[in-house]
């Protein structure tokens, strides 16, 4: 038995490596706002030492966190082993805004720390604890990367620090060993090994499937269908060029809004369709509204298309990381001025991306391409070429608890998420639903967006024209 331990990545995660560059960072991030009063310390300060105990006595449940990449030799397939030279204080961070800090300094420094890439010799996250804001609160700033966790999981390590009721405990922690890890001629040896493995299990299990040949056929064939239609959907075509969609550089704005949750059910409920349909239509008023008004760009029958993440994970993955995320490619309406049309046109477009189980198409392009580390936009890259954008946002939206939730004694009061910005792409939306609110996180080039505040005045206005045909 080996005396070695490692995880490859799967080549979806694989893939959120292999597409960052210099100007576009793929990790997720999000800012987290809690009351202060419940963990002040006695010089009137946040208790530090009481929160990075309550951290650190969780990393046990979270393995992840204590491991680092390594590197098959021949094909340089990334691997997970555990670092032994792991130091907590690297990765949980204690920081300061200049009393009484302001919700705009928070979103300055969120930028700054969001605008660098984690470090790969190490394990790739880092929370910030910001104590000195304003109206007795202090924030976390987590930055995690994107081949550790989707924004599903998210919600589920989120769990994993948060509590629904006040707790005052800290858990014990059994002392952590890291596994050995395997020379790279092991790991060579072993990685062959299992491929070999692998070739010799299918051939065995030729003849079983022979015999179920109807439904591997079946099964077979609404996969093929399912990828034929992703692929035609747009994702092997680049979409339109917008003022939104620059040569963006490293450096990152966030900002960030929220909505009335039940508000934005109301318009559901009136309308028909989804809180996603809902957020979808918001976004695609917000998207003219902004381009209009902000960057003299007539729409007309522009193209703008939306990546927006769906989750395949399964109930009973709910606690393992990882990514478990399809994406659904869509075209927002932003060329019509008319609010119910563009409703109307969005409810059509999502019904049919669920019609023609494009969720699972996507899925399967990435399980059949999964001889190299690619996702659907790295596949077009190198069937289109290397300037292809097929979509010219994300736009994705996390379900949260509708209840409060608790670190240690303290309240969260608000989670805003972020999202990683792809080539070319000026500005990208997340979403958490929280406590009966709708937390609308907004990152962007530094550069190519300076009004952050002109784009969330555009959201609200989006959102108040679906109001006013919702009451009609």
């Amino acid at each position: 038995m080996a005396d070695f331990h490692y995880e490859p990545l799967s080549y979806l995660d694989a893939s959120f490596l292999a597409l960052e560059s210099r100007t576009s960072h793929m990790h997720v991030a999000g800012v987290a706002i809690f009351e202060a009063a419940p963990l002040q310390s006695e010089d009137g300060g946040i208790d530090i030492d009481r929160i990075k105990a309550h951290i650190d006595s969780k990393l046990q449940y979270i393995p992840r966190y204590r491991q680092r990449l390594e590197y098959v030799p021949y094909d340089r397939h990334p691997v997970w082993i555990d670092d032994a030279e792991f130091t907590f204080d690297y990765h949980v961070r204690h920081t300061s805004l200049p009393r009484p800090g302001t919700d705009h300094q928070l979103k300055q420094l969120a930028g700054r720390i969001v605008s660098t890439k984690l470090d790969r010799n190490k394990p790739l996250w880092e929370l910030w604890v910001v104590e000195g804001l304003s109206h007795d609160r202090f924030a976390i700033i987590a930055k995690i990367h994107h081949c550790m966790i989707d924004g599903m999981s998210g919600v589920d390590l989120t769990t994993i620090l948060l509590n629904v009721i006040p707790d005052s405990n800290i858990e014990d922690s059994p002392a952590w060993e890291p596994r050995p890890a395997p020379t790279p001629s092991q790991l060579a040896v072993a990685e062959a090994a299992k491929s070999t493995r692998r070739i010799i299990d299918r051939l065995g299990n030729l003849g079983e499937r022979v015999r179920d040949k109807r439904s591997v056929g079946d099964g077979v064939i609404d996969k093929s269908i399912a990828a034929l239609t992703s692929l035609g959907s747009g994702w092997l075509t680049t979409a339109e060029k917008t003022p939104l969609n620059p040569d963006i550089g490293p450096n990152r704005r966030f900002d960030w809004t929220s909505l009335d949750l039940g508000e934005v059910k109301k318009v559901k409920n009136r309308l028909g369709g989804s809180v996603n349909d809902v957020v979808l239509a918001i976004t695609a008023g917000a998207v003219r509204g902004f381009l209009k008004s902000h960057r003299d760009y007539e729409p007309g029958r522009s193209e703008f298309r939306a990546m927006n993440p769906v989750s395949t994970r399964a109930t009973d993955q709910t606690a393992k990381l990882g990514n478990q995320v399809a994406m659904w490619l869509i075209e927002l309406p932003i060329g019509t001025d008319d609010p119910k049309t563009r409703y109307e046109l969005i409810r059509e477009r999502t019904e049919h991306l669920k019609e023609t189980n494009q969720a699972l198409g996507a899925a399967t392009i990435i399980e059949v391409s999964s001889g190299t580390p690619i996702t659907l936009l790295s596949l077009a890259n190198r069937l289109v070429g290397p300037r292809v954008r097929p979509f010219n946002m994300t736009v994705t939206n996390i379900p949260g608890p509708q209840f409060p939730v608790y670190l240690l004694e303290s309240q969260m009061k608000a989670n805003y998420p972020m999202v990683p910005l792809w080539a070319q792409h000026g500005v990208g939306v997340a979403l958490f639903s929280y406590d009966g609110r709708l937390l609308w996180g907004v990152q962007a080039d530094y550069d190519a967006l300076p009004d952050t505040d002109l784009f969330l005045e555009a959201i609200h206005h989006s959102f108040e024209e679906l109001q006013a045909l919702a009451a009609e």
